[in-house]
């Protein structure tokens, strides 16, 4: 009997203000199981936080919104803003859920990410990333992110943030 492999699929979907609700189910749940990985709590997003208006509004600040999914499953989110007309766009709120890590959902929801960065056509992606969180910043040096030292934009009292940046003008 011949062996038969499946092939894992990852697909990248860009939300719309209508899914809100399933944006909502992945990022509450991001938060819960990494909580150390974002400037949010869960606790912020919960309770009084955790209204249709305010997700919904979400989309208007953050105008990318990509699930990824892995085998037909919801497996990871990440956010995109334009923070400098015709310069810079912000990737956030990345996530990858533990049972897809590893499988290709980080690198596609990063070149999501790329791909609409150049057709808004600035000339660098830049993130924050924990300084302790050394896969996530392996992952974005493999996509040729440069680490440019700690985050300036570091709240106080938070653990410390390291900037990078993804230069598109030969990329």
């Amino acid at each position: 009997m011949d062996r038969v492999e499946r092939q894992a699929e990852v697909t990248t979907t860009v939300l719309g203000v209508d899914d809100w609700r399933l944006w909502r189910e992945l990022r509450l749940e991001a938060l819960r199981e990494a909580p150390y990985a974002f400037r949010s709590a869960l606790r912020d997003w919960q309770g009084a936080g955790d209204t249709e208006k305010r997700w919904k509004e979400r989309f208007a600040t953050v105008p990318l919104n990509i699930v990824a999914s892995f085998n037909g499953k919801p497996a990871g989110v990440v956010g995109a803003s334009i923070i400098d007309e015709g310069g810079a766009v912000e990737l956030r709120s990345m996530w990858v859920a533990p049972h897809a890590r590893g499988r290709g959902v980080g690198d596609a929801l990063i070149r999501a990410v790329v791909s609409w960065a150049k057709e808004q056509r600035v000339n660098r992606v830049s993130l924050a990333v924990r300084s302790d969180n050394a896969r996530a910043m392996a992952l974005y040096a493999r996509h040729g992110f440069i680490d440019s030292g700690p985050d300036p934009d570091i709240v106080n009292g938070q653990l410390p943030e390291r900037a990078m940046f993804l230069d598109l003008t030969n990329h």
